[in-house]
């Protein structure tokens, strides 16, 4: 249903002709995202969600303000997008406009002495990162990469990463948030809300902030955040890190006395988490995270010969597998992980260097010797902390889907999880393919440890119906697994999206949760009581998405 003309008219006026479109092609590029094939209305092996009846790209709060008074004047639904990729980066239903924030790309503030920025909407973790390193600090990127947003990482979906274990995770980075409440009034939190400045978040116990972030976040759908200031780590590098040699194969040449990569490898996997958890206690570690075998279980090693060669291609990968000493370092990284130890100072890293040589005396486990090769460990020093190359985990080509991950703490590796996914994958060959980057993830999700995660991907066909519909099932299996485990579900929480409320895989995926996610409906009821934020996919109450909701009823966590 096309937007009438006086409500056209309301907009264009805030944001200028320049800002909005219904453009029709425009408008199918914003409904073409990945892994729309697996949700409905979809599933028929298109790309295209329903498209947005008109995208508007405000410039300021002031004109956000506008246009979400505007939405609830006139009952338009509204969804919100930055840097998004994928489901949560579409209207979940047809009549709902798009927000698209890329003209708010400003970084508005740095402060050196209480390490925090403030930053708008479109501000991607690089472009904070090269400015914080000039004044000696760092900020957190994504394990989604340096071209992800801030903000969104932080309140709006997930974004975790490699660097968690020392810079937390980056909900627990937050200070004070402007926010443009479903309403349009404006809430600003924490210190900035008594007109002090952006220095302080909320204080302990029940806060703005768990209504606004949650869990995961609102994912486009509850209201639009504006600012947000973020708290800063220290940095002992060079303002600018050093880059040289040729593509792909870019290194960084650090300070070899206050930088260094490792490769702690491990016997098994009960060694592997008795290692994490000696790291946690001994808070050692600036980033720790598994990385590279999203280049397949069977093929990290031969694939690490390539990107840190300039001469090699990928039509050498089959000679390289067939080398005597790519087949050993291919065995020995199966139960290895990235770890990066920064010194604030030389006597600081030394004193690392020696806690993690003790901790894998006590375990069992080494540092894999290629790391220490020069070319190595230039390349993955400037992999893991500016996450440049992570465009090489989206190279994929069709469908692909995270399916049987796991979020618990480190002793789940030892627990079966590795043999049951792959027992999982097994169970689909055929319909789908493995995409053999068994257990990647990082080794810490909060500050300090004391959470781990892994992804699994597959591909899949998106033009092969039954493919597609493996790949909801594998997706679906995983979680009922990790439901009756009494952990959360994975699989990019598509079950959600899809709204299978009445199925027992969702039944099993609530009854896994603390009561907290029930009252999670009921405030955005209280907070948009017009029903304008589109609330994206995790919103539905079990019969109606408008309907009221029964007392004692249990939702999907936002």
């Amino acid at each position: 249903m096309a937007l009438s003309r006086e409500v056209y008219e309301s907009l264009e006026a805030i944001v200028g002709p320049d800002n909005i479109t219904e453009e029709p092609a425009t408008l199918f590029a914003y409904a073409y995202q990945w892994m729309a094939e697996l949700v409905p209305p979809v599933t028929d092996g298109g790309k295209f969600f329903d498209r947005p009846e008109a995208v508007v790209m405000p410039g300021s709060a002031e004109e956000v303000q506008a246009i979400v008074k505007t939405c609830n004047r006139y009952q338009v639904k509204f969804h919100v997008y930055s840097t998004g990729w994928g489901p949560w980066a579409a209207p979940p239903s047809a009549g709902q406009i798009l927000l698209d924030l890329r003209r708010m790309d400003r970084i508005l503030e740095i402060d050196e002495q209480n390490m925090f920025a403030v930053v708008e909407p479109y501000v991607v973790a690089g472009q904070l990162q090269a400015e914080a390193m000039k004044r000696g600090l760092n900020n957190h990127i994504s394990g989604a990469g340096a071209g992800t947003s801030v903000l969104a990482n932080a309140c709006c979906f997930q974004g975790g990463g490699p660097d968690c274990i020392y810079f937390a995770s980056p909900q627990d980075s937050i200070l004070s948030i402007e926010w443009v409440m479903p309403t349009g009034d404006i809430l600003r939190t924490g210190s900035l809300g008594s007109g002090l400045g952006w220095f302080c978040a909320e204080g302990p116990g029940p806060s703005t902030q768990g209504i606004i972030r949650g869990a995961l976040g609102g994912s486009g759908g509850w209201g639009v955040v504006t600012k947000i200031a973020i708290r800063l780590v220290h940095w002992p590098g060079p303002t600018v890190m050093p880059i040289e040699g040729t593509v792909p194969a870019y290194k960084s040449p650090l300070p070899e006395n206050l930088f260094r990569a490792a490769f702690p490898a491990f016997p098994d996997w009960q060694a592997f988490a008795d290692a994490i958890y000696k790291i946690y206690d001994s808070e050692i570690g600036y980033i720790a995270h598994r990385q590279f075998v999203m280049w397949g279980d069977e093929l990290q090693a031969a694939f690490l010969k390539i990107v840190t060669d300039p001469t090699k291609q990928l039509c050498d990968l089959k000679e390289l597998l067939e080398l005597p000493e790519i087949q050993q370092l291919t065995e020995e990284m199966r139960r290895c992980f990235q770890l990066i130890l920064v010194g604030m100072t030389p006597r600081d890293l030394e004193y690392q260097r020696k806690v993690l040589d003790k901790i894998l005396s006590e375990t069992g486990g080494w540092n894999i010797a290629v790391v220490d090769e020069p070319e190595i460990q230039r390349y993955v020093l400037l992999f893991m902390i500016k996450l440049c190359f992570k465009n090489l985990n989206f190279t994929a080509t069709g469908g692909f889907i995270d399916t049987y991950n796991s979020v618990a703490t480190p002793d789940v590796w030892a627990s079966g999880e590795i043999e049951a996914g792959k027992k999982l994958l097994k169970k689909y060959a055929g319909r789908i393919a493995d995409a053999g980057d068994q257990a990647m993830g990082p080794i810490s999700g909060q500050g300090g440890g004391g959470v781990t995660g892994w992804e699994d991907f597959v591909f899949y066909d998106p033009h092969d119906p039954d493919s597609v519909k493996a790949a909801m099932e594998i997706s679906d299996e995983g979680d009922k697994i990790k439901a009756e485990k009494g952990r959360p579900p994975g699989g990019m929480l598509l079950g959600l999206a899809r709204n299978t409320h009445a199925d027992e895989v969702t039944r099993a995926q609530k009854l896994a949760r603390s009561p907290e996610y029930q009252w999670q409906r009921k405030i955005k009821k209280i907070l948009d009581p017009n029903g304008v934020g589109s609330g994206n996919y995790f919103w539905g109450a079990p019969q109606s998405q408008e309907g009221e909701i029964p007392e004692g009823a249990d939702f999907p966590s936002v």
